[in-house]
């Protein structure tokens, strides 16, 4: 009876014993600070946005757009590795990993605090700091942008629009339309709490210059079929000391070259005063001894617009 007794108290010190381990190896692994800050980026690394936000729990900064804080804004995580694990008195560790997000290296610090224990024997833990991160993008000459392929609207244009974003993270921005462009640049979120400033400038595209130069080719060529010296409405005329004996005949020698500049309002854009020439013929006789001769001569002007736009691929083109 003694032997069983003591057999089943060593089993049972073993069992024990196993058991007390395994608290230990899991509360140094799966359920330490490192570990539940290994879990956030896994999240990341998954795309799971969901999954993200619930390990970030309630959001401080209620004043910041959450555009960004969906799975197809999310981009690429990977190589993630643990650098250090430091305790404070306090009670707070401060874990670093190191990670490649779309192909670039880097390191995040994030600061976490055990927040209770699960059935009593796992630590459980939670941010201490916001794990979030701010991307602040300045729309420049528009508002539309698109941020890894999602599309937003800036609240206005020309001033920076703060949007929260998980950290790390890697941000594709660009504009890309008909009539306006943004060159593509990549902008890495990798401290939490911290604001990375991303321009995205919009610029003309070749179709916009096309577009406003065919227009501006049409209404010369109507100013031109006008017969008069002075067509009404167009910015080219000829004034005469002597009498006109012939219908005016205009022609355009040369066209404005377009180029368009940011306006003074949003969604406007602006051609600076431009050097152009019509042509005309015209037959006039002399006031003061009544000879007769051509008038057959380029005519230079200068011409500038305000192009404004009323839809995707309408403009609206006013003469300056």
């Amino acid at each position: 009876m003694r032997r069983e007794i003591m057999t089943w108290s060593v089993v049972a010190a073993i069992v024990l014993g196993a058991f007390a381990g395994t608290v230990l190896i899991l509360n140094s692994t799966l359920y330490s600070a490192a570990g539940f800050a290994r879990g956030y980026l896994d999240t990341l690394a998954r795309q799971d946005a969901a999954g993200a936000l619930e390990m970030v729990g309630e959001i401080r900064a209620t004043d910041v757009s959450a555009e960004l804080l969906t799975a197809d804004a999310m981009g690429q995580l990977d190589d993630i590795q643990l650098l250090s694990d430091t305790a404070e008195p306090s009670g707070v560790h401060t874990v670093v990993f190191s990670w490649s997000a779309d192909g670039r290296e880097g390191e995040t610090s994030f600061q976490v605090i055990r927040s209770g224990a699960l059935l009593g024997l796992f630590s459980t833990w939670e941010f201490y700091q916001d794990p979030l991160g701010v991307l602040q993008v300045t729309v420049l000459h528009g508002t539309e942008f698109t941020a890894n392929g999602v599309e937003l609207v800036a609240p206005e244009q020309d001033v920076p629009s703060s949007y929260l974003a998980f950290a790390p993270g890697s941000y594709e921005l660009s504009h890309d339309s008909l009539f306006l462009s943004a060159e593509r640049s990549v902008v890495t979120v990798a401290r939490p709490g911290a604001a990375v400033i991303a321009p995205v400038d919009v610029q003309p595209t070749a179709a916009f210059i096309d577009q406003v130069s065919e227009e501006l080719t049409t209404y010369l060529d109507e100013c031109a079929t006008q017969t008069v010296l002075l067509p009404t409405g167009c910015p080219f005329g000829q004034p005469m000391g002597n009498r006109i004996i012939s219908t005016p005949e205009w022609s355009i020698a040369s066209y404005p070259e377009v180029t368009l500049v940011p306006g003074p309002d949003p969604a406007s854009w602006f051609m600076p005063p431009t050097e152009a020439a019509a042509h005309l013929v015209v037959n006039v006789r002399s006031i003061f001894d009544g000879s007769v001769s051509v008038f057959d001569e380029d005519v230079p002007f200068t011409t500038s617009y305000l192009v404004t736009f009323l839809s995707d691929r309408e403009l609206l083109i006013t003469a300056q």
